[in-house]
């Protein structure tokens, strides 16, 4: 085995063990903090999960983080597993529209700004919801009435 399917073949393992490691966290806490929230409520900070669940802020800050990071792991591995397969491809495209090369290039382009956007869009989400603090609106004096997290 040549240097190169080596570090592709790490590279998949080492995605596919962090990917292991998300679901695992995201099945223990019950959600993952980039659709959570962050809640003032009076003068302290809440850090809710997605699926409502308070955690810490350490909890809630590493959530996020893992969860921005699985865009460039899955990234990372498609482009392993696409070169690897580069000299299959190249040499079954030679009669195409498109040479095997030049889409093995496109395809590389695709999924890395795919991954780029997706996971600026996810740093960009949780950052906000880091800063912005959503305000706890106070009740509404009904029987029953729970409190209700107002939108900035």
């Amino acid at each position: 085995m040549d240097r190169r399917t080596k570090i592709c073949i790490g590279t998949i393992l080492l995605g596919l063990g962090n990917f292991l490691a998300y679901v695992i966290l995201y099945w223990f806490f019950w959600g993952e903090a980039v659709n959570g929230s962050v809640v003032a409520d009076g003068g302290q900070l809440r850090y809710l999960l997605q699926s409502g669940r308070e955690v810490s802020r350490g909890v809630f800050i590493y959530s996020g983080i893992h969860s921005i990071s699985i865009a460039p792991t899955v990234g990372a591995i498609m482009l392993a597993m696409l070169t690897l397969a580069k000299e299959r491809v190249v040499s079954s495209m030679r009669s195409a529209i498109v040479r095997g090369r030049t889409m093995i290039t496109i395809l590389a382009t695709v999924i890395t700004m795919i991954i780029v956007v997706w996971t600026v869009w996810f740093i960009l989400q949780f950052s906000s919801r880091l800063a912005n603090p959503q305000e706890l609106s106070p009740p509404t004096g009904r029987p029953g009435a729970a409190d209700v997290i107002k939108s900035p």
